[in-house]
């Protein structure tokens, strides 16, 4: 086949791969925000607004491009879809790079049968790429992952451009791209950067093609690769910013100029030198020094997009994140300094002694930078570090009791610690076991083996949840026991994928193949799969109980290892011709349609769970817990599902913009406290009085309680108190440090207020105090920053603007738990005393809350049956936001008033808005045990009423199925007793609640079952 002809078919190949992959990914995408950083990547690109550090400036401009011919309901679905057209053409590239590495391994002219089975090669390789587990994840999503692998596709595919072209004239505008990419893709995420040390061998192969490298020159390039590495992550990105803030310094403290002056001369400056090397060095013919200041060039180019985070954070946004309006925030934001360092290659474990360090660090105040004081650092003595440390987070005490499961008590002692500091076979333990297999093979082999579910499984050794499963019986039996008779939540869970091996093998054949004809080929590949997926494994060191899976961050090692899976498909057509010694064409035909079929398996088992269509509930909870908020009113939340979302309602659907939300996560930063004090959209400043200077970066991050005798104190005296700047706590070594004077505190009412703002309801006004006491334990001996700004907040508080918490006060333990008023998706702070529990709303207008469970809060979402609910959706529904629970309450609540009927309608309305198709009534398999106690409430609740055949019902189908729960998990052992025990007890209570309302024939039936059960195990 001539070359023409082959370019014409390979370009309609790879157009049709293109439309099939956007095709897909656009029929799958969300039509809204997402859970997670979704919400606040669309918030914050729809109108140009800061996003959490380090910052993805480029992402947020190209998505507010998409977002410009649409009106806000559509901005969300316009952001998605465009990560869908980016995902596409990231599987576009990809084919085209397997077509680069396929040609090298047939020598001389093509053939017809070589290029249909080179075609074949590439569109195998990218369409399983195309259908794999983690890369369809983020294709649907409005995250930057989606933009991050095009930019790696991008790179690596103009580096194959650059090999292929390198002998023409200007071949080296090539090289002059990719490090414009690379400036480009430090906006979006540095993922992109890994590709360097690949790039430096394959331009010194191209320079090299026909002579053999010594493996001393091979090391010698890879040492090259990872010093311009290094060089752009810790100089050249961190650095750049300090030079500018550095002459933003000196124009600001030494000429009295506005902030950011010295860092806009800087840029100037440092552009300016840069065009008047490169008319220098292209005058006087140097093409090696103009090739790379044009790299330079462009590579600060790229990355001084990131001025766009200056100018956006200086007009005060909504979103504004860090808050990084001048060039020394900026630093700190890009560095992301507000999540802490992570030990590498020499460092602490996690019980380390160490001394505390106190640092300084340059702060924006009244026009001027001054010396603050930074964060207490914690500087680890010599004796409790180590080479490689893996076990060295100390954040969560769960974190110790994991790690000494591979340490077994065993190690070196430690003078001032309490436990030993591991051997380094006890680190290596755990760095192979959890962070290499657990957080990295295991995600491996979900992409081309297969998935056992989509449950969240934080750390090994569970057999039921999250593992790798290939669909082949006596395999997986071996790995997880029989599981063929699990409960419904388990054997129907969509995210179980099985592909039996075969994306696997395909690749594995590939790797042999290229490894066998094409060394050089096969080294490039193979270092971008290391540097995409065990390096970053290695860069990251991850503690155990991560949050969520975090697959997405390898997703470029599983683009390379598709790579080999195209290969694979050209391995089997020469293999197979080599051994019937002819039949060409038929050969490449059929392996190409036959190996077709390993996409088309991993896209008809992975539809039904990346399918997210139709799937409306994060915006929906979001504009609940915005509605459960009174006019003008706080909404104190914790974490990034009950905040992201709700930054998307507000600032893209306008819903409930009078609304302040005030996140607790992000309390303890001097920048967040600072846009409290700003009106945003209609919402008012909040009345805060604490100074800056009290609240920096490093200051009072914990206060103590001092001077307590346990008198009452207004709350007025204690916060001037600890306003006033003579009065200090003096502590050992002369530190003199604000404090907290009282534990018992006075706060006054204004029930004029509560009344007319609907703080209070109007039944209750007889029983508004004139002031009320906020309690705290005599344990507690600090308050967070967080608590210091609630109190403060509440000095000021004159009751005229309602305050609302989720997750009843979360970590603010300042008293306020003892006043809050149960709302349904939020609880109210009111100044009568009260108390809640999980499902006793306690002293509540119970008939209002009916008529807002009926009409104020909105069930579409959830109720409909034609999406997928995944994992996440079951958690927040199942367990942090529990809809049964929050019915069950408000009809408890009616119960307790004698409306008899309407808590009857609430749990029937309960049943139709959480209906069981979307959330089964038994979840125990699934990690939810409360659930199920809850819908055995509901039983209980129907017996009491009255309705005798709801209860019935309810209890057959409760009971089936936690009988089958209860079969499974007792064959297992201690493997399972947690589970099975949870189950026999919520069946021994439904039974005795049958009996105790006269259903006794059920009643008996359960207890038999279940007595049948345990004798038949014994």
């Amino acid at each position: 086949m001539d070359r023409k002809t082959f370019n014409k078919w390979n370009w309609i190949v790879a157009l049709a791969v293109l439309a099939a992959s956007c095709a897909t990914y656009l029929a799958t995408i969300e039509p809204t925000a997402s859970f997670w950083d979704c919400g606040e990547f669309i918030a914050s690109s729809y109108k140009l607004e800061v996003g959490h550090p380090p910052g993805n400036p480029v992402f947020q401009l190209l998505a507010r491009f998409f977002t410009i011919p649409v009106d806000a309901a559509h901005a969300a679905v316009a952001v998605n879809a465009m990560n869908a057209i980016l995902s596409g053409l990231t599987i576009f590239f990809l084919y085209l790079t397997i077509v680069f590495f396929a040609k090298r391994l047939v020598k001389g002219p093509l053939t017809t049968p070589q290029a249909i089975a080179i075609l074949a090669s590439g569109a195998v390789g990218a369409m399983a790429y195309c259908f794999s587990d983690t890369f369809w994840f983020s294709a649907v999503e409005g995250e930057v992952y989606a933009m991050s692998s095009l930019f790696t596709a991008l790179v690596f595919w103009a580096m194959c451009r650059w090999y292929d072209t390198a002998d023409n004239p200007h071949a080296n505008r090539w090289i002059v791209l990719i490090a414009f990419l690379m400036g480009l893709s430090i906006g979006v995420h540095l993922l992109n950067l890994l590709t360097i040390p690949a790039f430096v061998f394959m331009y010194y192969y191209r320079m090299n093609e026909d002579k053999k490298l010594p493996a001393k020159k091979l090391i010698g390039i890879f040492l090259i690769g990872v010093v311009i590495e290094f060089l752009l992550v810790y100089l050249f990105i961190p650095y750049l910013p300090k030079l500018a803030a550095f002459f933003d310094r000196m124009a600001v403290n030494g000429f009295g100029l506005p902030y950011n002056s010295g860092a806009l001369f800087f840029m100037v400056a440092l552009l300016a030198l840069c065009f008047w090397g490169l008319f220098r060095t292209l005058k006087k013919g140097k093409v090696f020094w103009n090739t790379v200041l044009l790299c330079v060039t462009t590579l600060v180019m790229g990355f001084s997009l990131f001025s766009i985070v200056i100018i956006r954070s200086s007009v005060k946004t909504p979103t504004n994140e860090y808050q990084p309006d001048n060039p020394y925030t900026l630093v700190r934001y890009l560095s992301r300094e507000q999540y802490g360092s992570t030990p590498l290659i020499y460092g602490q474990y996690w019980d380390a002694p160490y001394d505390l360090d106190n640092a300084k660090y340059w702060a924006p105040m009244n026009g001027k930078y001054i010396k603050a004081d930074a964060p207490t650092e914690a500087i680890y003595k010599p004796e409790g570090k180590m080479l490689f440390p893996r076990m060295w987070s100390s954040a969560d005490p769960r974190y110790a009791e994991f790690y000494e499961l591979y340490t077994g008590g065993k190690g070196t002692r430690v003078r001032g610690s309490k436990t030993r500091k591991p051997t380094l076979g006890a680190n290596l333990a755990y760095f192979f076991d959890y962070q290499l297999n657990w957080m990295y093979w295991r995600y491996f082999m979900w992409n081309f083996v297969g998935r056992q579910n989509d449950i969240h499984s934080p750390v090994p050794g569970n057999v039921f949840d999250g593992n790798w499963e290939s669909g082949i019986g006596f395999i997986d039996a071996i790995r997880l026991g029989d599981q063929s008779d699990a409960p419904a939540p388990l054997r129907n869970n969509k995210g179980k994928n099985h592909y039996f091996f075969l994306p696997l093998l395909l690749g594995i054949l590939g790797l042999v193949f290229q490894f066998d004809k094409d060394k050089r080929g096969s080294w490039l590949v193979f270092l971008m799969f290391f540097m995409t997926g065990i390096a970053i494994v290695l860069y990251l060191n991850q503690p155990p109980y991560q949050v969520r899976e975090r697959d997405y961050a390898y997703a470029g090692s599983f683009y390379m290892f598709a790579i080999w899976i195209g290969l694979g498909v050209l391995a089997l057509y020469g293999w197979i011709v080599d051994a019937l010694k002819g039949r060409e064409k038929l050969v490449a035909t059929g392996v190409g349609v036959l190996c077709l079929g390993v996409p088309a398996l991993m896209a008809a088992q992975n539809w039904d769970d990346h399918n997210r269509s139709n799937r409306y509930t994060a915006v929906e909870m979001a504009t609940n817990y915005l509605n459960s908020v009174g006019p003008d009113g706080y909404l104190v939340t914790h974490g990034d599902n009950d905040t992201f979302p709700l930054w998307y309602a507000q600032e893209v659907e306008g819903v409930r913009t009078d609304v302040r939300v005030v996140n607790t996560s992000l309390l303890g930063t001097d920048w967040y406290i600072d846009q409290m004090k700003w009106a945003c959209n209609e919402s008012a400043p909040l009345p805060l009085t604490v100074p800056q200077s009290q609240y920096l970066y490093g200051t009072n991050e914990f206060v103590t309680i001092q001077y307590d005798d346990g008198t009452p104190m207004f709350l007025h005296d204690v916060m001037e108190v600890f306003r006033d700047p003579k009065m200090k706590a003096v502590f050992e070594g002369g530190g003199r440090y604000d404090f907290i004077c009282a534990r018992n505190i006075v706060m006054p009412v204004n029930k004029e207020n509560c009344l007319k703002y609907g703080i209070v309801p109007e039944k209750f006004a007889d029983e508004i105090p004139g002031h009320i006491v906020l309690t705290m334990s005599k344990d507690k001996n600090y308050l967070s920053k967080p608590e210091i700004f609630l109190l403060d907040l509440l000095d000021n508080y004159n009751w005229d603007r309602p305050l609302h918490v989720l997750n009843l006060g979360g970590d603010l333990n300042v008293g306020i738990k003892d006043y809050l008023m149960y709302d349904g998706f939020s609880a109210r702070f009111s100044p009568i005393k009260n108390k809640i529990s999980s499902t006793d709303a306690g002293k509540v207008d119970a008939l209002q809350l009916y008529e807002d469970m009926k009409e104020k809060y909105k069930w579409d979402a959830l109720k409909r049956t034609d999406w997928f609910v995944d994992y996440q959706n079951f958690y927040t529904f199942l367990g942090v936001l529990s809809q049964r629970q929050l019915f069950l309450t408000v009809a408890n609540a009616l119960i307790d008033i004698g409306e008899d009927e309407k808590a009857i309608e609430m749990m029937d309305l309960c049943q139709e808005n959480f209906p069981e198709e979307n959330f089964p009534l038994e979840t125990v398999s699934v990690g939810f045990s409360g659930n199920d106690y809850m819908v055995a409430q509901l039983i209980e609740n129907y017996y009491y009423l009255g309705a005798q055949d709801k209860a019935h019902d309810l209890a057959v189908r409760m009971t089936d199925a936690l009988m089958e729960t209860a079969s499974f998990y007792i064959k297992w052992g201690s493997l399972g007793i947690n589970e099975f025990e949870t189950a026999a007890r919520i069946l021994i209570y439904i039974a005795d609640t049958c009996k105790q309302y006269s259903d006794t024939e059920l009643s008996e039936s359960v207890n038999s079952n279940l007595d049948a059960l345990i004798h038949s195990v014994s």
